[in-house]
């Protein structure tokens, strides 16, 4: 077995010399003990370590003017915070700086070791995603099956699946941020299928569509209640146990879960709701977001703790309109799913069409590219005529997602100022599209005789 080298920072003696005899028994590590902390930047200039157990409250340099030094430098040994004091600032600022944990003297030794070890599967983690090459196939994914509802042939996009693979190699917690409708839920799923927990329950929540009041009992179940008339309810994390748990709008949970949460991930401990009682739970926590919660907006209402503990992987997904060339094969790759549903004679997509929705910027993203194939569709199945070519072109285009589309173009000098008849067309065909083609309650919606609609649906 390799040995790791390890270098401890403490002023007190005692700790660094209980640090050393232990980690040395363990026979896997190579400690190296500093007590004046003045040392450490030009040590750090001739040697390099594996990772660094550190001290915060020491004479001259400061656990976090080290931490300073560290990231001035590009030195991004982890680093794991042994403190004196139990100080959630302290501990929010030494995560901020790039320390790997932050934890309280006196630390269980077991523990301790398997913190050190997480930070190194990490640090193995990193170094593998960044020694990625420039450019790379989507042939070279180990786990192709698991990226089978993520199609792209975009380099970029391609480059980020080969990490989103790196990344379900680990067990740590990873964080998805992008726009609405970009696929962050495909995303993972993918890490959970590419990774060692394919086999167990991959399990998806949208934090926003629960009553938060009850949500606790929900995600962490809910205990026996002391008259006997409720039995212990299992909750969100049995259900995945062993598994994956994806929490989508990560943000919406309340502060008291998401300290909760944040303990689950760091100890693997957890407790139902109506009781105090410790259980354990094996499982890998993916949150969603498409808000920035590093910002100053999300500070005093998002778990900090929390959001460190899942930014170690942390994936950005693009928008749609920044993977343009995407698109075609996006479009038609939501066509083979809509065929396979309906059984519709319809082959492809025409290239005039696949060029046309390249114009759009889709601030819907995804799901509206996805929508507006479906709509296409869904004209021939209601129709029940099909192209003769089997090509779905820009004729199975609505009027109004034509016209929309065409408005939305990426080139803002493009647009023009329409005047208030063309608006209210654009209006009436809206509507109608919204109701799937029903003209009669389309006209009683609008207010107006199924005569005026016919001759707003006629206008070119």
């Amino acid at each position: 077995m390799t040995m790791r080298s390890i270098l401890i920072i403490d002023d007190d003696v005692a700790v660094t010399n209980y640090l050393m005899v232990f980690l040395m028994q363990s026979e896997i590590f190579e400690p190296t003990v500093i007590n004046e902390s003045l040392e450490v930047p030009p040590l750090l200039e001739q040697e390099t370590f594996d990772i660094i157990l550190l001290d915060m409250d020491m004479p001259n340099l400061s656990g976090i003017d080290l931490l300073k030094i560290l990231r001035e430098n590009g030195i991004e040994t982890p680093v794991i915070v042994l403190s004196g004091v139990n100080d959630v600032d302290l501990a929010v600022k030494a995560l901020k700086l790039g320390a790997f944990d932050y934890l309280t003297k006196p630390v269980d030794d077991e523990y301790l070791l398997e913190v050190v070890e997480k930070a190194l599967r990490n640090r193995d983690l990193r170094n593998n995603i960044s020694s990625l090459p420039d450019e790379l196939s989507r042939d070279d994914l180990a786990y192709e099956e698991a990226f089978s509802r993520l199609p792209t042939q975009n380099p970029e996009m391609i480059h980020l699946l080969h990490r989103v693979e790196k990344i379900a190699m680990g067990t740590q917690g990873v964080f998805v941020m992008g726009g609405r409708g970009t696929g962050k839920g495909k995303v993972a799923e993918a890490i959970h299928n590419a990774g060692p927990r394919k086999e167990s329950p991959f399990v998806a929540v949208n934090a926003v569509a629960h009553d938060q009041d009850q949500f606790a009992g929900q995600f962490f179940g809910q205990a026996a209640d002391w008259t006997g008339e409720h039995e212990e309810t299992p909750g969100l994390i049995d259900a995945a146990e062993g598994g994956t748990l994806y929490i989508s709008n990560i943000e919406c949970l309340s502060m008291a879960v998401q300290h909760r949460l944040d303990r689950l991930i760091r100890t693997g401990e957890f407790y139902r709701e109506g009781t105090t009682q410790i259980r354990s739970a094996d499982v890998r926590i993916i949150g969603g977001s498409t808000k920035d919660l590093r910002s100053d907006e999300y500070r005093d209402c998002f778990s900090q703790d929390l959001l460190y503990h899942l930014w170690v992987n942390q994936i950005l997904l693009p928008l749609l309109r920044d993977r343009a060339d995407d698109i075609p094969l996006l479009a038609e790759h939501y066509l083979k799913r809509d065929v396979a549903r309906t059984g519709i004679a319809i082959r492809e997509i025409a290239p005039e069409l696949g060029a046309f929705l390249q114009t759009y910027a889709f601030p819907g993203n995804l799901e509206e590219l996805r929508d507006v194939i479906a709509t296409c569709v869904r004209k021939y199945v209601t129709s029940g005529k099909v192209p003769e070519d089997g090509l779905l072109g820009v004729d199975s285009l609505s009027n109004y997602l034509r016209d929309k589309i065409r408005a939305g173009t990426r080139n803002p000098a493009s647009r023009r100022l329409r005047k208030l008849s063309e608006v209210i067309v654009e209006h009436v065909r809206w509507t109608v599209d919204s109701l799937k083609g029903d003209l009669g309650r389309a006209a009683h919606e609008l207010g107006i005789s199924a005569e005026e609609l016919d001759s707003y649906l006629r206008e070119e």
